[in-house]
This record gives structure tokens, C-alpha cells and sequence, in this order.
């Protein structure tokens, strides 16, 4: 790992093109903001990943596309999108929001289901990543970050029919594919694309001796499939109607996700349908009005054991929002918009539970020189914490080859169903609590930072940030003698995994980022990125979430296209708190390494390609979830498209 680290920076520093063939790194407006910005106007922190490293990267899945983001953590617990989750600045799983096209998507039931994001790798035409409070923006969640996948049809396309996927097959009969075909003509565009990731799993070895489920029976198998469909028709030259509709469904092997119990055996099926619609009307003096409606359903079936009792779980997530933008004068644009939620559950062992949820911001972007200076004023109302005021401010000012910025902000977030209702079972020690009196988090955030381009094609960035916590909602090794009695009846002095708050946390660190692309020839390229990451908290009082992220993170990725050759790889090093169960004789080291690789060799003017591909190069056997083995070495290979 430390000599692909080492490779990445020496060409980072040494390819220096021609000026005719550099170009710039700051050309997209990034969305996530609300109001389109450059990156090096937000006065944020910003990582944009664009479709061309999305086909290009090692990476199969969307986990595996963010854990190559400097500041991203993805703790995984199994390969291909089985299920991970994704921390952001020392924040937990549930404090990061994730949104398709602006819209959310973070699950009612638990932030373990946020990421199910039921889009195709080649329908998405760039991740944008905000890290840091976006709750001004968006409401609840977005405390960590916010992750915003844009989809090839609700951003922009051409006249044309085009095409682009991969086919590939590998170890333990894998089949992993996504594939996208898009036509537009005039007024009217189309859009399909699907994805499936299969295999039978490598083998779960027994945990000892007394263990007597058989290697063969016992194996880390998944089945995840997804098919989308969008659309869109420019009704007159204001209007535009854009419609969505996507399904995705998981069967996979869930053992020691939840627990460190040797008696887990536990499988789990998923699924989420999600829809959208949204009517937009844009005028040539820049007005901009979006409507939004979406709609999400979402199934969990938990099974512990083969011979226990399933735990069945519905949610339904309704959400309407209404945006309005205009361009007062070349110096200020002002944005206001409101937004409406109801979330509701159904469920065998939470039990049947509804929250609404109404929310309204007005924003405002004032360019003056050299100052960009954004604020943003949100007040929300939310059946869990009745009323909140969530403040944020930015600024960047711009020199010709640095900027200087600066941001706060605050941010709120309320427990999920899991967190508050967990407790309507037979309530065993392996089982982690829920309480119905959780408080809900608070906190404000700050960062300052710098982006400094020593050439147009090469970008270095610098920030520290912080974050001061109140309520941070995690779970907390707790005597049954400390728990409510509303709780349910519990065994006599027996410990148990209970969600708690606790009162203060601060987080504190910093961010270095080199980011460079070079046009090494006419048909030569190279995309080099490397971050580094170091994440610190003060409290002593932590539970099983607020203990794991890493303290200190690696990112690093390297896209080489020479002529008719491909080849790209990825890395990542964490250190964070070692953990031991004893239970299941497991143990997650505090540190380790991660390289994916791909190699491809393009035919018929690189429209077609024949890759191979190497998950895990190193064959490195860790756990991001103690108990939760990740896969070891996996090797595939297949063909990939790109037709126009």
C-alpha cells in the first residue's frame, strides 16, 4: 500500500503537460449546494466524482466508488453493496444524507439501509460529496456530509442513443453487470439501466471447534439486483416534466452484522422502490422553479437463526419538496424553497409508528471581486424535537491560483425507528435496545480551508474542521438496572447494547488533498488523487459507533489511459480502535491496507474493451464490522461498452 501511495504522489509531481494540453480542474457547477456553484466558490469542502473515473475505477459497486473520496470512510460489512456504512468527519452511519438527484433517500427503518442506492454505476453521471453540516440545505441527517449521485437523465444529455456497461464473471461464480442505454430526440428522452451482482460466497470457516455448521453450508452468498427506468419531455420552451422510477432488491448473508454472538447465523432480504417526479420551469432571465415529489417503499426480512421467527419490517417514506431561484443582478442570486415528509414503519418487533416532518430555507449567494459569500437560514418542524433553527454561512474569496474558505453551520438529527423502538421482542442480551426517549442531536460545524492550483491541471487542498455535539444518539453497554422499566422486562442484572445519548461530543481534525489530470498526449491520459485524513474526539463515554471510525485515512485512486490501453487502481489505509469478541474468536485490527486494481485493452476505437479485474490485490484478510469477514482476493473479468 505505502509504495502505491508513494507511486501516486511521484506522478502527481512529475507529469507536467504542455500548457495547450492542460485543463481545468474547476469547471463543473456543483448542484449540492442548491444554488450551482464552482467548487472554489462554495467555500467548502467538495469532491466531485465524474462518470468517466465511475466506468474506470476498480470498483463495482457505489460503496466501492466513495472509499476512494479523501474523508470518506466506508465500513463495509460484506463485498459487491451488500450493505456498508458510510462515516464522514467522525460522525456515525446516520449522520450523513444521501440523496438521488437532490431528493432524499435515507431510510425510516435504520442508517444501515441509507446507502441502498437503487441506480446503476452507468446511470450516474457524477457523486457530488459535500462534507460537513448540509442541514440548512436539506433538512434532518446531514450532519457528517452530504452525498448527492446525479443521473445522466436529471442532468443533461445529447441528441443520440447512447450506451455504456460491463459484463463480467469471476471467483465463487460471480456475476457482476450494470449497463445503461439512453436515447433523446428533441423534446423527449428515455433512459433504462439495470445492475446484478451474484455469487455463492467464498466460505465462512467455522469459529470453533463446536461450531457444527458445515463449510459448505455456511457461505457468504448475495443476490442484488436493480433495474431503472427514467424519462423526461420539455413540454413548451418553460416547462420541463422528468420522471424516475427504480427498483433494488438484496438476499444476502447477514452473519455477525448485528451481533458477536456465536448462535448467529442471521440472513437478510431487502428491497426499495423508489420514484420521483419533478416539473421544472426555467426562464431566459434566470428564474428557476422545481417541483418534487417522491416516493420510496422499502421491505427488511431479519432472520437470526434458520429456525427462529423472521422480523418483518415495511417503511414508507413520502417527500415533496418546492424550490425557487432567481438571478437578482450578476452579484446576488436568492433561493427559497420548502419541503414536506411523512415517515412510517410497519413492523412485526418495532411495532407501527408515523412522523411528519415540514421544513423552509431561504439562501442567498452574493459575488462581489473576489468574494463569493453564501447564507442560508432553515427553520424546521419535526414531530421528534417540534421546532429548530439551522443557521450555515460560506465564504470564499479567489485569487488566480488560490482560494481561501471558510463555512459553519448548524445541523440536527433525530433517532431512526431501530434506535427508538427495538424493544417490542422477547428481549435477549444479544439483541441492541432501542429507546423511546431519545433525545434528538444537535451540533454545530466549522471548517477552514484552503485550495491551492500550482498548475491548472493539478489542485491541492487543505482543511481543518470541527464539530461541537450535544445528544449524539449511539449504543452503550448498559446494566439492566440503568434501563426504564418502560423498556420491556428484562433479564436481572444482565448488561445490554442500549441506545443512549450522550451529552457532549467534539470532533476535531484535518484534510490534505492532491488532486491532478493531465492530457499526457492526444489520446493519453492520467487522473491522480490522494487524500489523507485525520479524525480526532473528545469524550470518554463512547459507544459502538462513535469508537469506530478511523483516526487516521488513506484515499488514493490512479486512472491511466494510454491509447488503447486502461489501467486503474485504488487504495485505502485506516487505523482506528482495535476490537476483540471473544464470543466468536474475532478480532478487528486497528489498522489495515486495501488495493483494487483493473486493467483493459480497448478495440473498435475503445468502444469496446476487454478488462480483468482484482478486488483485494493483496489478498488482506480484515473486518470493518467486528465479526463481519470481508471478502478476500477476488479476481473477474469480462467486456465493457461505451457506444455514442
Amino acid at each position: 500500500m505505502k509504495y502505491f501511495l508513494s507511486i501516486t504522489l511521484f506522478l502527481s509531481l512529475l507529469i507536467k503537460p504542455r500548457a495547450q494540453q492542460s485543463f481545468s480542474l474547476d469547471t463543473l457547477l456543483v448542484q449540492t449546494t442548491r444554488i450551482p456553484l464552482k467548487a472554489s466558490e462554495t467555500g467548502r469542502s467538495i469532491n466531485i466524482l465524474t462518470k468517466e473515473q465511475i466506468q474506470q475505477l476498480p470498483a463495482t459497486t457505489f460503496y466501492e466508488l466513495l472509499q476512494t473520496i479523501c474523508g470518506v470512510e466506508v465500513q463495509s460489512r460484506g463485498g459487491f453493496g451488500v450493505q456498508g456504512d458510510i462515516v464522514m468527519r467522525g460522525s456515525t452511519f446516520s449522520q450523513v444524507l444521501v440523496l438521488i438527484d437532490g431528493m432524499k433517500i435515507n431510510d425510516p427503518l435504520t442508517g444501515h439501509f441509507n446507502c441502498y442506492v437503487p441506480v446503476s454505476n452507468m446511470e450516474i453521471e457524477r457523486i457530488e460529496i459535500l462534507k460537513g453540516a448540509g442541514a440548512s440545505m436539506y433538512g434532518p441527517d446531514a450532519v457528517g456530509g452530504v452525498i448527492n449521485v446525479i443521473t445522466k437523465g436529471f442532468d443533461s444529455l445529447k441528441n443520440g442513443t447512447t450506451s455504456s456497461g460491463n459484463i463480467n464473471y469471476g471467483d465463487n461464480n460471480l456475476v457482476s453487470s450494470t449497463a445503461s442505454v439512453f436515447h433523446k430526440s428533441n423534446k423527449f428522452y428515455v433512459g433504462l439501466g439495470a445492475s446484478i451482482n451474484h455469487s455463492k460466497g467464498d466460505s465462512i470457516l467455522p469459529v470453533s471447534v463446536n461450531d457444527s455448521t458445515t463449510l459448505e453450508g455456511y457461505r457468504n452468498y448475495f443476490d442484488i439486483k436493480n433495474i431503472s427506468l427514467s424519462a423526461g419531455f420539455k413540454i413548451n420552451d418553460l416547462w420541463e416534466l422528468k420522471v424516475r422510477s427504480s427498483i433494488l432488491s438484496s438476499d444476502f448473508n447477514a452473519r455477525y452484522f448485528y451481533t458477536s454472538y456465536q448462535s448467529d447465523k442471521s440472513t437478510e432480504i431487502t428491497s426499495n422502490w423508489f420514484n420521483r417526479v419533478q416539473l421544472q420551469r426555467k426562464t431566459t432571465t434566470g428564474s428557476f422553479l422545481d417541483i418534487n415529489a417522491s416516493y420510496k417503499r422499502s421491505s427488511d426480512e431479519f432472520l437470526y437463526t434458520p429456525t427462529s421467527d423472521p422480523n418483518m419490517h415495511t417503511m414508507d417514506y413520502l417527500n415533496f419538496t418546492v424550490n425557487n431561484s432567481n438571478e437578482i443582478n450578476e452579484k446576488f442570486t436568492f433561493k427559497s424553497g420548502i419541503q414536506a415528509d411523512l415517515r412510517k414503519i410497519e413492523s412485526n418487533d418495532r411495532g407501527n409508528h408515523s412522523d411528519y416532518h415540514f421544513g423552509a430555507y431561504l439562501m442567498g449567494v452574493y459575488k462581489s471581486n473576489n468574494l463569493v459569500l453564501t447564507t442560508i437560514a432553515r427553520e424546521d418542524y419535526d414531530e421528534n424535537y417540534g421546532f429548530e433553527f439551522c443557521p450555515q454561512i460560506n465564504a470564499a474569496y479567489n485569487l488566480s491560483n488560490l482560494t481561501l474558505r471558510a463555512s459553519a453551520g448548524r445541523s440536527i438529527r433525530a433517532a431512526d425507528y431501530t434506535e427508538r423502538y427495538n424493544n417490542n421482542i422477547p428481549l435477549k442480551t444479544y439483541i441492541r435496545l432501542g429507546n423511546p426517549n431519545l433525545m434528538a442531536e444537535r451540533g454545530w460545524s466549522e471548517e477552514i480551508g484552503i485550495n491551492y492550483s500550482p498548475f491548472k491541471n493539478s489542485l491541492f487542498k487543505a482543511t481543518v474542521f470541527s464539530r461541537q455535539s450535544s445528544n449524539i444518539i449511539d449504543y452503550i453497554l448498559t446494566n439492566e438496572s440503568d434501563i426504564d422499566s418502560d423498556i420491556g422486562t428484562l433479564v436481572s442484572g444482565a448488561n445490554y447494547t442500549f441506545a443512549k445519548n450522550i451529552k457532549d461530543v467534539n470532533i476535531n481534525g484535518f484534510e490534505l488533498e492532491l488532486n491532478s489530470k493531465f492530457l499526457i498526449s492526444e489520446n493519453s491520459t492520467l487522473i491522480c488523487q490522494m487524500g489523507y485524513t485525520f479524525t480526532d474526539i473528545t469524550n470518554d463515554t463512547l459507544g459502538i459507533y462513535l469508537s469506530s471510525f478511523a483516526k487516521h485515512l488513506i484515499n488514493a485512486q490512479l486512472i491511466l489511459n494510454y491509447n488503447s490501453f486502461q489501467f486503474s487502481i485504488s487504495g485505502l489505509y485506516k487505523e482506528r480502535t482495535a476490537q476483540a469478541a471473544e464470543s466468536i474468536s474475532s478480532d478487528l485490527e486497528s489498522s489495515y491496507g486495501l488495493l483494487n486494481a483493473r486493467v483493459g485493452y480497448g478495440l473498435m476505437d475503445n468502444k469496446l474493451s476487454l478488462n480483468i479485474q482484482i478486488l483485494n490485490l493483496l489478498d488482506k484478510e480484515y473486518q470493518n464490522i467486528l465479526g463481519a469477514k470481508m471478502p478476500g482476493r477476488w479476481l473477474m473479468g469480462g467486456i465493457s461498452w461505451r457506444l455514442e
